[in-house]
């Protein structure tokens, strides 16, 4: 009995126990993201008045710009809280730049990162495909349609268009956040550039299996057979 039940735990703490390297790469993911998140917040006010033909609720659909931290780093680190640790980073990272959201800019994204997070928990850690991409970007962007519509000026909008505002907020954060991220991972990891992540590993197996088989079948000759 002792020793199945050190059997089975042991790799949970292994898949748990963040490295040195889960922390930097976390970090770098959040620094970067964080800068993106400043300049995206510079083109928030253009980008969001060229909308108001939709109606006010239609700038939702931006906010995916916000979300993309938490995701890419869930995705990439694969361990509890990385989803919520990246966000952070990326949050105060734009916070310290400089906005005229100030602190709350680190209010959000404690708030956006929790909520990838809880997709990935909800999905006990174990599924970082598309669907749970998706899935924690449309989380993401429920939080900051609620976040936004309840203590930002949108909260005087009219109901229709609160409603508007959240589920364009989930649209913008399955597509920028989940969708996006997830191909940026893919992309990352194609490169080699995540080979010491179980991220990394996964696609580079793929597509060594793919070049093996290539190679195996080799050029046919005139003889039929491989040269």
């Amino acid at each position: 009995m002792h020793a199945t039940i050190a059997a089975t735990s042991a790799p949970v703490r292994r898949i748990s126990r963040w490295r040195v390297v889960d922390i930097i790469i976390a970090a770098v993911v959040g620094v970067a993201s964080g800068v993106i998140f400043w300049a995206w917040g510079l083109a928030w006010t253009p980008l969001s008045a060229a909308l108001t033909f939709l109606g006010p609720g239609a700038a939702g659909l931006l906010s995916g710009g916000w979300l993309f931290a938490g995701v890419l780093g869930g995705l990439i680190i694969r361990k509890p809280g990385a989803a919520l640790f990246t966000e952070i980073v990326a949050g105060v990272v734009e916070m310290l730049i400089g906005n005229e959201w100030g602190f709350t800019n680190f209010i959000w994204a404690a708030v956006e990162g929790a909520a990838a997070e809880i997709a990935f928990a909800i999905l006990l850690y174990r599924v970082w495909n598309l669907g749970g991409a998706l899935f924690a970007g449309a989380l993401a962007g429920v939080s900051t349609g609620l976040l936004d519509t309840t203590f930002t000026s949108l909260a005087a909008l009219d109901a229709g268009q609160r409603w508007l505002y959240i589920g364009t907020s989930v649209l913008s954060g399955v597509v920028i956040a989940g969708l996006l991220g997830w191909l940026a991972v893919r992309g990352l990891a194609a490169t080699g550039a995540l080979s010491r992540f179980a991220s990394g590993r996964g696609a580079r197996i793929v597509d060594d299996g793919a070049d093996l088989h290539e190679q195996s079948a080799g050029p046919v000759g005139s003889s039929g057979g491989a040269v």
